[in-house]
């Protein structure tokens, strides 16, 4: 209703008030003496207004009866309060003073400035007109105590008052309660969780999980239930009951339960997806004593986006000195990884590294030499091999350097065989599927079998023809040369490699380069270039083997050859208790040794960084 229209409704209501009151006045005093005339005399003229105005506001006459049925005359009332709506007719006024007072304390509290209190809800109330009291006792009271309608609306804005101060100290808070809101603003981020999210969109690349609980917990100190909330649920170890440590023994026996070490809990828990990631690096050294200045290339390249659990590295003609090559690649790695084993035969040295938590799933490890020289002594040509289970799952590597010579592939068919057969492993570990063995060849008794090394198969084809094709190969089709390739036509032939598979080759051929640049051997030999370094793979089960990365290292040119690196992913099996373990040995001096190392060169470089800055001349023209 527009307020012009309110405004008059009211002054009529007004004007009939002030007739029925003059009215009632004259009947009950009819006799005043000479008081009475002049009263008469002004209520016949205040009849004769109220009169006119009474015919125009006939609708507008409001009447109240009282107890004994004698007509009372209107009083006025403050503005009525907002219309309700009907189904909130019944709320009582107290209801509402208790909603108002909410509401304003909620004002006060999210109040900018600081300036409003609680307490200013609570005198607003005390003094508003019906704050406790029915509107029939507001009409009871004196006209003079009854607020003016002006009066109301120029107090309906509210008044704010300074904080009151507290009189004494106030309670210290325990540190013991339990909040849901810290509890949900302190979880790890999503992308710190484990990492089966990301195996099944990135074919089998994981995010491991590398969380500090010390970090997370140091500023969580005041919400108990917070931090023991997140331990339970994000912590990588699980809770173990007593019982559970008086009768289970992780060393003996033979069952395949939840409670075995390398079981199938144990596994889901560190490996969602069930499948471990494998580095395989072979580089033919070629005995230079100098090693790189960095390795971080051959281990850690830059395209590709996680670390693996597994990194063997095998090497052919190694560096004479070979505690200083295993020093390297520690350093290299650094405190992430431990040294699992290595083992040497000659100038062939294999070396396998775990990252340090997985170390505990490991069984013990064996190792095999096989000499391929007529004469034993000469440890140059043959072949190493290093086995172990994981979990369940039984895995055999083997690093070899065959008989060189273009021609000589009959000669290099022979290293093969005799390989496979005289490798004698396993020694001690169980054979987890014997009925899929056989004793004449090596590679069939193990679950995951990986063969790398130089094997000296070379493209059967004239320099100049080999140089025309690398000419013409665009977007890295090695079909062409490959159709030359001694090894790839032997394997077809299965005279060599039996079950095994290799990865498609998308690299320029390994061998032979000129050392420290990238032009193929310009010696007086005119060696043809050609795929030497391999790494070769075969599973029991079909698909337990993917191939993430296979290509060559192209920034290493220490050695006239380049290496060749390749990244798996290989399934496992959950495992059985009778499996020998190798209770998290490692070669603790060799990664003190290279921790320090990497120490010291951070430090070296961030003084060399220090000076470097510091040296700098700024000259203005």
């Amino acid at each position: 209703i527009p307020l012009t229209t309110t405004g008059l409704r009211h002054d009529e209501r007004m004007t009939e008030n002030g007739e029925d009151s003059l009215l009632h006045q004259s009947c009950e005093a009819p006799a005043k003496g000479d008081s009475l005339v002049s009263d008469s005399r002004a209520l016949n003229t205040s009849l004769v207004d109220a009169k006119s105005c009474k015919e125009h506001n006939d609708a507008l006459k409001l009447t109240d009866r009282n107890a004994e049925g004698e007509i009372s005359l209107y009083q006025p009332r403050p503005p009525a309060l907002p219309r309700l709506s009907k189904s909130r007719k019944s709320v009582s006024v107290e209801e509402a003073v208790r909603t108002r007072r909410l509401r304003n304390s909620q004002e006060s509290l999210s109040d900018q400035v600081g300036t409003g209190s609680s307490t200013d809800s609570l005198k607003e109330d005390q003094t508003a007109p019906a704050s406790g009291r029915s509107l029939s006792e507001y009409e009871r009271r004196p006209t003079s105590q009854q607020s003016d309608p002006t009066d109301h609306r120029a107090r309906s804005s509210k008044v704010r008052l300074s904080p009151v101060q507290p009189t004494g100290t106030l309670p210290a808070l325990g540190k013991s309660f339990a909040s849901a809101t810290l509890r949900a603003a302190n979880r790890i981020d999503g992308d710190c969780l484990d990492y089966a999210m990301m195996a099944r969109e990135k074919l089998g690349e994981r995010l491991h999980r590398n969380l500090s609980d010390s970090r997370l917990l140091e500023n969580m100190g005041s919400d108990s239930a917070s931090v023991n909330s997140m331990r339970s649920t994000y912590s990588v170890l699980s809770p173990i009951r007593p019982q559970d440590v008086r009768n289970r023994s992780f060393l003996e026996g033979s069952v395949l339960g939840s409670g075995a070490l390398l079981g199938a809990e144990e596994l889901d828990r560190h490996f969602p997806d069930r499948r471990v990631g494998i580095y395989i690096a072979t580089w033919n050294m070629q005995g230079e004593k100098g090693l790189p200045a960095n390795l971080d290339d051959l281990l850690l390249p830059t395209d590709s986006a996680f670390a693996q659990d597994f990194y063997i590295i095998g090497v052919q003609e190694g560096c004479p000195d070979r505690r200083e090559w295993e020093t390297r690649l520690q350093e290299t790695l650094g405190p992430y990884y431990v040294m699992l084993y290595a083992a040497s035969h000659g100038v062939l040295y294999l070396t396998v590294f775990v990252r340090r938590d997985l170390i505990w799933f490991c069984s013990e490890v064996e190792h095999a030499t096989v000499t391929t020289r007529i004469i034993s002594q000469i440890k140059t040509k043959g072949a190493v091999g290093i086995a172990f289970t994981f979990f369940g799952t039984s895995f055999l590597f083997i690093t070899s350097h065959f008989t060189s010579g273009d021609a000589k592939v009959y000669e290099r068919v022979l290293d093969y065989n005799k390989i496979v057969e005289a490798l004698a492993l396993p020694k001690g570990l169980p054979d987890t599927n014997p009925y899929r063995s056989t004793p004449s060849d090596v590679t069939t008794r193990f679950d995951q079998v990986f063969w790398f090394g130089d094997f000296n198969f070379r493209l059967s084809k004239d320099r100049v023809d080999v140089e025309t094709i690398i000419n013409r190969t665009v977007g890295g089709d090695m079909g062409p040369l490959l159709e030359h390739d001694q090894l790839s036509k032997e394997m077809k032939d299965g005279s060599i490699f039996k079950g095994f598979q290799e990865a498609p080759i998308h690299f320029l051929p390994t061998y032979k380069f000129d050392i420290g640049c990238d032009i193929y051997d310009t010696t007086s030999k005119q060696r043809t270039p050609s795929y030497t370094d391999r790494i070769l793979f075969r599973s029991r089960q079909a698909e337990d083997i993917k191939v993430v990365k296979y290509t060559s290292c192209s920034c290493i040119k220490s050695s006239d050859h380049r290496p060749v690196i390749s990244i798996f992913q290989v399934k496992l099996r959950p495992g059985r208790d009778n499996i020998p373990l190798g209770a998290g040995q490692f070669d603790r001096s060799l990664y003190l040794e290279g921790i320090r190392r990497r120490i010291t060169r951070e430090l070296k470089r961030r003084e060399a960084m220090k000076n470097h800055s510091s040296s700098a001349i700024c000259t203005i023209a």
